[in-house]
């Protein structure tokens, strides 16, 4: 019985630091995404493509605080998306 729990504690670790770092390169893969890459792979699924110009800077912001809940996305996400939208106006 001992063995089994001495042998588990490293293991644990291992996990451990192997989902600590997935994290990481998973937020790194989102840095490397344009406002462009983000909308599409999560705003695309459920809504069309608006104007930019359907919304005022403001109302983007909005829009963007209310889907980062909705969608759970990240603020560095939310923030591309609302950049990508306003830039196009």
């Amino acid at each position: 019985m001992k063995k089994i729990t001495l042998l588990f504690i490293p293991i644990a670790a291992v996990i451990s630091v192997a989902i600590t770092l997935n994290g990481c390169v998973a937020s790194q893969t989102v840095t490397a995404k344009s406002g462009t890459q983000l909308w599409g792979e999560n705003c695309g699924r459920c809504h069309n493509s608006p104007s930019s110009s359907d919304f005022s800077g403001a109302q983007w912001e909005v829009i963007g605080t209310h889907m980062k809940l909705r969608a759970n996305l990240t603020e560095d996400e939310t923030n591309k998306i609302i950049a990508f939208f306003k830039s196009a106006q």
